[in-house]
């Protein structure tokens, strides 16, 4: 029996938080604002899936069309190293470091461009290492690769997500708002009826 009790007080509880339950005192406005907030959070766990799918498909081809466009106009050269990278100590772990060197490779149009590369730090003077270039040969970011595209359709569908809570989040506080105004002109209205007989004569 008592951890029916348990349960039930429980529920009871929740049900007063939420001005579900048969409070006299409770007023039409106190039960709207709970049917909206109730609403706008269905509402919520409803449209998350869609939107999330939905915007995810948007950037997912929309950055897929971006990277297809930079392979068409990008390319990989090699690039000879003039100087070997400074030697640097780094703490144990940090794996391959990559340094600014200059180094000289072709553009397009066959003549030489040099400019400052991140090599290795295991590279040597005269040794090549594969660079981005546009069509004026200058030197570029690479395409977009796959591990970028997946992360960025992440992020697109997460920013949908914050978007869509924020929206729902600022119709709950306006709703709150107008309902809260209500609730303060009917208890001015109710004080005006029935607060000169409280109040004790003098």
């Amino acid at each position: 029996m008592r951890p029916m009790r348990f349960r039930t007080g429980w529920l009871a509880r929740l049900l007063r938080e939420r001005r579900l339950d048969r409070n006299p005192l409770r007023r039409g406005s106190d039960r709207a604002e709970t049917l909206v907030l109730g609403a706008l959070f269905a509402t919520f766990l409803a449209v998350v899936p869609f939107a999330t799918y939905a915007v995810a498909s948007w950037a997912h081809t929309t950055y897929a069309r971006e990277a297809q466009a930079q392979r068409a106009v990008l390319r990989q050269v090699p690039a000879t190293l003039l100087q070997a990278p400074p030697k640097v100590t780094a703490y144990p772990g940090a794996g391959v470091v990559s340094l600014g060197v200059y180094a000289r490779w072709q553009a397009p149009d066959g003549q030489l461009r040099t400019g400052l590369v991140f090599a290795p730090s295991s590279a040597t003077a005269g040794s090549t290492i594969p660079v981005w270039i546009d069509h004026a040969g200058r030197l570029t970011d690479p395409p977009l690769g796959p591990a970028q595209l997946a992360t960025r359709t992440q992020l697109a569908a997460e920013a949908a997500v914050g978007v869509l809570a924020i929206t729902l989040a600022v119709i709950g506080w306006l709703a709150r708002r107008s309902l809260d105004r209500r609730r303060m002109a009917a208890w001015d209205a109710d004080w005006l009826a029935n607060g000169p007989r409280w109040s004790p004569r003098r």
